[in-house]
This record gives C-alpha cells, sequence and structure tokens, in this order.
C-alpha cells in the first residue's frame, strides 16, 4: 500500500498492461455514466403496480438522497484518489487484499456478464411490437446489435462516449417531452393511492425497493475504464453531475405520466392490449405517431445501456488477468487501438448465449452480485482513508462532512443493501446466498493455478507456502463464511415471518421457475446452508490457528 497519494495516483493512473488512453470531456463522461445508470426510466413501470404509485414516486425521490447520492460520492472519492482502471476491484484489493478484491472484481464483472443479456432481449421484445418477429429473426436481430456494438468498443472508448452522448441526447430530449406533455394534461392525483390495494407498507417498500435500487445502481461501473483516461478526475466531476441529471429522468416523467394517465395497476414494460407505458402519455395526448417514436427511443436506450456496459464490463476480467487471477489470454491488446479485444469478444458471445433467457431470470442473478458489491465497497472506502489520509491527497475529491460525512455515505448504502437482501423475496435471497459464495470458490481455483499478486509483488503479497494462498486467506474466507452464515439463519427465520402467511400460495403461482415454487422447501435450504456456512467459518477459522501460525495475518 503507498504512502502517499499524490504518488499513488500518478502511479494509478497510469492504467495496466499498455491500455491506451484518451482525452475525455466531463460531457462523453456525463453521458457514459447515463447510460451505464439509466439510459431512459425504463423499468419503473413495474414498480408502480407493485408498490403503488405513491410510494414508487416517494422511493423515486428517496433513494437519489440515501443510494445514488452517497454511492456516486463513493465512487467519486475513490476514484480520485486510485483512479486505476478496474476500479472497484482495485480500491477493494488495496483495502482488504487480493482476497476480497478479487470478490468485488468477480461480483461486478460477473453481473455485468449476466446483466448484458437483458438489454438485447428488450430489444427484440420493443421490435416485436412494430413488427411480428419468428424466432429465427429475433434472434438474428440479436446478433446484429451485439455485432455493431462490438465494432464501436473494439475502436476505444472514446468511440463509445461518443455514440453514448448522441444516444443520450436524444433518450433525454423523449422523456423530457414526456414530463412536459404528462404536466401539461394533468388529470389524475399521481399519488392515490399511496400504497398498492392488500399491501402493507412494509410489502409495498418491499415489492418495488429491487426495482428501485436496480435502476439507481451501475455509478461505478464508468470507474473501471479510468486507466484509460488521460484526465481521470473528470471521472468524479461526471459523477457528481450525471446523479441529478438521472433522478430528474426517473421523477419527472413518471409524475407526469401517472398525473396524465392515471391506471397506475396497468404500468408495464411488457406491452399489449391494456397495458400503460410511458409511450401512451404521448400517443393519448398528442397523436399515436408519438407513441411509435418513443417506441423507438426505447429500443434506442436499451442499445446505449449495451454499448456502455460492454465497454465496462470487457474490463473486468481483464484486470483480473492482469494481477494473475484469470486466464493470461484475457489480458491481451489489440496492437493499433491498445484495446482489451479478448474481453469485448468473450463478453459479447457470452450476451448472445444469455440473451435467450427471460428478463426476469438475468435481473434476478444480477441483483444479488451488485448488492454484494455494495456492501463491500463501503467498507473499502473508509479502509482507505485510514491508510490514505485526507492530508496526503492534495489535488483528489473528498466527500463533504468530514467524518460525519464519510459514515453518511458510506454506511447508509451498506445498510440498504443489506435490507434489500432480506426484503427482495425468498426466491432472490437463497440465490444470492448461493450466487454470491462463486467468488470464494473461483478465487481458490484462479490463486492455485495463476499464482495471483504474488507474481507481481511477492514482498506486497505473500504467499503461505503450506496453503498456496496469500498470508491470511484461511482467516479472510472464514470471516466471509462467518457473514454468509449469519445472513442465511438470520435470513430463513424473518423470511418465514415477512412472507410465511402467504409465501406458499405466492410462489407455488408466480414463480418464474419450477425451483422456486416449494417456499419452505427454500426457507429450509436457506437455512440449512446458513449453518453449513458457520460450520466451515469455525473449520476455517481452526485452520487458520494452524496454517497461519507462523505468519502475520493481515487484516
Amino acid at each position: 500500500m503507498p504512502e502517499a497519494a499524490n504518488i499513488d495516483v500518478s502511479a494509478a493512473s497510469q492504467g495496466v498492461a499498455g491500455l491506451k488512453k484518451h482525452h475525455m470531456k466531463v460531457s462523453s463522461i456525463v453521458f457514459m455514466i447515463y447510460c451505464l445508470v439509466a439510459a431512459g426510466a425504463f423499468g419503473i413501470e413495474e414498480m408502480i403496480p407493485a408498490g403503488g404509485p405513491g410510494i414508487t414516486l416517494t422511493m423515486l425521490i428517496i433513494f437519489p438522497i440515501i443510494w445514488a447520492w452517497p454511492i456516486s460520492n463513493m465512487v467519486a472519492e475513490a476514484g480520485s484518489v486510485l483512479p486505476s482502471e478496474g476500479g472497484v476491484y482495485v480500491w477493494v484489493r488495496d483495502a482488504f487484499g487480493e482476497f476480497w478484491g478479487f470478490q468485488a472484481g468477480w461480483w461486478n464483472t460477473v453481473s455485468i456478464y449476466i446483466t448484458n443479456g437483458v438489454y438485447t432481449a428488450l430489444v427484440v421484445d420493443y421490435t416485436s411490437q412494430y413488427v411480428e418477429m419468428s424466432e429465427t429473426t429475433a434472434f438474428a436481430l440479436k446478433i446484429i446489435m451485439i455485432l455493431i456494438f462490438t465494432v464501436i468498443n473494439l475502436l476505444g472508448i472514446r468511440e463509445v462516449g461518443a455514440v453514448s452522448s448522441v444516444l443520450s441526447v436524444l433518450i433525454i430530449l423523449a422523456f423530457a417531452a414526456v414530463a412536459a406533455v404528462g404536466f401539461l394534461n394533468w388529470r389524475h392525483n399521481p399519488m392515490t393511492p399511496y400504497v398498492a390495494p392488500g399491501n402493507s407498507l412494509l410489502e409495498g417498500i418491499g415489492g418495488s425497493v429491487s426495482i428501485c435500487v436496480w435502476m439507481y445502481c451501475g455509478y461505478e461501473c464508468i470507474s473501471t475504464l479510468a486507466g484509460e483516461v488521460k484526465n481521470p478526475q473528470v471521472i468524479p466531476r461526471g459523477l457528481l453531475l450525471a446523479m441529478p441529471l438521472i433522478a430528474f429522468t426517473y421523477v419527472l416523467p413518471t409524475l407526469g405520466g401517472l398525473a396524465s394517465l392515471g391506471e397506475w395497476e396497468n404500468w408495464s414494460t411488457e406491452g399489449g392490449a391494456g397495458s400503460v407505458g410511458y409511450a401512451n402519455v404521448l400517443s393519448e395526448n398528442i397523436g399515436e405517431v408519438w407513441g411509435y417514436v418513443f417506441l423507438f427511443i426505447a429500443i434506442i436506450s436499451q442499445c446505449a445501456i449495451f454499448n456502455t456496459y460492454l465497454a465496462s464490463g470487457s474490463r473486468g476480467f481483464f484486470v483480473l488477468a492482469d494481477d494473475n487471477l484469470c486466464p493470461g489470454f484475457l489480458v491481451k491488446l489489440s496492437k493499433r487501438r491498445g484495446v482489451p479485444y479478448v474481453g469485448v469478444i468473450s463478453l459479447a458471445v457470452v450476451t448472445a448465449l444469455l440473451a435467450q433467457y427471460d428478463f426476469t431470470t438475468l435481473v434476478m442473478a444480477e441483483v444479488i452480485f451488485i448488492l454484494a458489491l455494495y456492501i463491500i465497497l463501503p467498507l473499502s472506502v473508509i479502509k482507505l482513508r485510514k491508510t490514505i489520509p485526507v492530508s496526503e491527497r492534495e489535488g483528489c475529491y473528498i466527500m463533504p462532512g468530514g467524518k460525519p460525512g464519510l459514515y453518511f455515505f458510506t454506511l447508509l448504502p451498506l445498510v440498504i443493501s443489506v435490507m434489500v437482501f432480506y426484503l427482495n423475496g425468498t426466491d432472490y435471497f437463497l440465490i444470492g446466498l448461493v450466487g454470491a459464495s462463486t467468488g470464494p470458490v473461483f478465487y481458490l481455483i484462479c490463486k492455485w493455478l495463476y499464482g495471483g499478486m504474488t507474481k507481481n509483488d511477492p514482498a506486497a503479497y505473500p504467499l503461505n507456502p503450506r496453503t498456496k494462498l496469500a498470508v491470511g486467506d484461511t482467516f479472510r474466507m472464514g470471516v466471509y463464511s462467518l457473514c454468509a452464515g449469519v445472513m442465511g439463519v438470520t435470513g430463513s427465520f424473518f423470511l418465514t415471518w415477512y412472507e410465511g402467511e402467504w409465501g406458499e400460495e405466492y410462489y407455488a403461482e408466480e414463480a418464474e421457475s419450477a425451483f422456486f415454487t416449494d417456499f419452505w422447501w427454500m426457507i429450509d435450504t436457506i437455512r440449512y446452508v446458513g449453518v453449513a456456512l458457520l460450520v466451515v467459518a469455525a473449520m476455517m477459522f481452526l485452520l487458520g490457528k494452524t496454517v497461519e501460525r507462523n505468519y502475520s495475518n493481515p487484516t
């Protein structure tokens, strides 16, 4: 760990493995972040009937303050002092070592690999509202979209930024039109009912909070590209400008749409007879043709998100490979453009495969990895404040408010992430408990096969010859198993109380997969997995006392 930020920032900003650097404007960064996080308000339609119009608008207004603002500030500060390719992976690695860094890099990258399939699938869904398509035609459209934006990404992040800027302007103008037309045709109270009938306030929040979290996620993804930016301090400035822009894009069109259309129970992203969405605000008030124009913008929106996530996600395994925690071929660069082409192409191929799955299945898997990331990110920001004090961060962005500000910005997202784990539903909780645990398994495999950071810096990352892992890794894996086990056991009891009265009937009728139809089986599995993880934690602590006896135990 470096001793002075002014030295470190210079070193970190050099990038890794020969990446080509580009001068980026603040506006390009703002629009890239806009595409990574939002690219419009699509998805909020599902919140309205799930929680109720009043609670939806309340959450859209509150979450920028308690979720998006803290996260964008954390990313701005950490990215300012350590503007390195890999972003959150580097911050967590430098704060807590390569084991925890790998977990952050794994969760972040896998979530992007999963979610990119969502956007190609949605492009086909929106296009099918124009023309009927066979399965073959739909698949061909997905492949064409993937190929177009793969080519753009192979050119470099400057080209990605230019495309993002153009698409963002179109999307923002479209949603500004929805807001304006909605306000000019105000007919209904947009806050009524506050909570969907039949739901308690807690159930209303639980039914929509995961979508709200998902809508305000993605700020950290821009940091994975920092090693390719000549002037990386534009990223913190871009983050703080993009956050309110995104919030306005969500709140104003939704408020105008509910005020003009009402029909809160019929809002949906799926379209079809009887469903209502943002396009209807235009088609019903200024002409049907404008609804089709907006539908075209919906397609543009998914393309914009796919374009930027292809850039961000392709750098994840690239940086891990540069640290010898992934196969070495992933670190290859194109000779002329200096782009990690293997990462771009591999993400494009995985996207083509995952695009065949439905929206709900992909989002279910993705949200879990995001929440895990937002639990460890705040802890790393707090630790970096201690290892690189504010007095050594000349010229870097610092979160306002001193120490109280630090804990406000870090602890709020951490607490919300844990709460969403519990409130998101038994099926999501089970997937999360199992899915997030893939990180330690793949760390063991990659560390043993490729050597990890020890190859780069054996003094800073010493190897335990008895375990062939980093010194202290047995204790770190014990801490991970203990935290996950406690969440599993407590979750089984909380979910029994929270969903026990209606969970059995609900999952039997509504579960997207047969695997999640048996509510009580899921509860038992969560409890057994939690207990098993606690046993593993005890074993790792006992093992650590033996195999780490002659070595220091880093935190």
